[in-house]
């Protein structure tokens, strides 16, 4: 399995896309009546896609997988009890699977049979989407459930994160211990280290700061740069997060501490705190889509 994209709801996309393009360092894939894809140098079709509506809200996270896979997840979604529905996907490349809603309104689409695209050239755009971060009002309750109902797997446990693999990436995903639901950062791979610090030149050429960073974490071990997007969200310059095996030992709270004054390895950079809250707060869940049991699922109908 495979974290492939985010989709996002939001006024003003036009201008959301041309800072992602102009500054941020995305390529355009297509613009499809008001949503438009942006998209990397690998071989997704999009990692990004901007729906124009009057309010901020995640439409999806989508990931692609196996039919094989898809079908253990409708059998492991049912048996935990989670909203779901069958999907066919009308984003760019396509695709058919689920979109399951979990305890906290957060929406996860998988896909089979999406289709990928010829890689292009352009060492300043991002490769992939190496995680999606969301916060959480009961992070260790989510952990738990996204095990239980969709087979992925802790990595790390810190004080302020429950990191969530769903294939050989250190994770995938995360949910903050933050007392509310929302989307807390979207991260984009890239190349190497100096694409990354190629980024924070660019966008400090447009007066941007990074709102923390550079750094490098502890879980994961990989670098990042955060800012503050001129659209709302929190999105990440990372690269080189750390490969596991099945057998990586799931690491707790007492196993990622730091000096005094200092919130990663380096230690180098300020975070702001208000600014980057503030941010994570903008971009809610939002189901646009009608809910029933996945046991409708099981029976053939996709």
């Amino acid at each position: 399995m495979k974290l492939r994209s985010i989709e996002l709801s939001l006024p003003g996309v036009a201008e959301a896309a041309a800072f992602l393009t102009d500054i941020w360092g995305m390529a355009p894939a297509a613009v499809e009546g008001e949503t438009h894809y942006l998209r990397g140098s690998g071989s997704f079709p999009y990692l990004i896609a901007l729906e124009e509506s009057a309010d901020c809200y995640v439409r999806s996270t989508t990931f692609v997988c196996t039919a094989d896979r898809l079908e253990q997840l409708k059998r492991s979604v049912t048996a935990a009890g989670l909203i779901a529905a069958s999907v066919v996907s009308e984003d760019l490349g396509g695709g058919h699977g689920i979109i399951v809603e979990l305890a906290e309104g957060e929406l996860l689409r998988f896909l089979v049979d999406a289709e990928e695209v010829a890689p292009i050239e352009g060492r300043d755009l991002p490769v992939k989407l190496t995680h999606v971060v969301f916060n959480s009002i009961d992070a260790e309750m989510t952990g738990h459930l996204v095990e239980d109902a969709l087979g992925f797997r802790v990595s790390d446990r810190t004080k302020g994160m429950v990191f969530v693999r769903c294939n050989d990436s250190h994770h995938s995903t995360a949910f903050a211990r933050s007392g509310f639901a929302s989307l807390n950062h979207i991260a984009f791979e890239m190349e190497d280290l100096d694409a990354v610090m190629r980024g924070i030149g660019r966008l400090r050429d447009q007066n941007m700061a990074p709102a923390w960073g550079p750094g490098r974490h502890g879980p994961g071990a990989n670098v990042f740069a955060y800012f503050i997007a001129p659209f709302g969200p929190v999105i990440e310059f990372s690269t080189a997060v750390n490969k596991v095996s099945d057998d990586y030992p799931v690491g707790a709270p007492d196993d990622w501490t730091w000096p005094a004054r200092r919130i990663d390895q380096w230690g180098i950079s300020n975070k702001d705190f208000d600014g980057l809250r503030a941010a994570e707060e903008k971009f809610r869940h939002r189901r646009d889509w009608e809910a029933r049991s996945l046991d409708v699922l099981t029976e053939g109908n996709i």
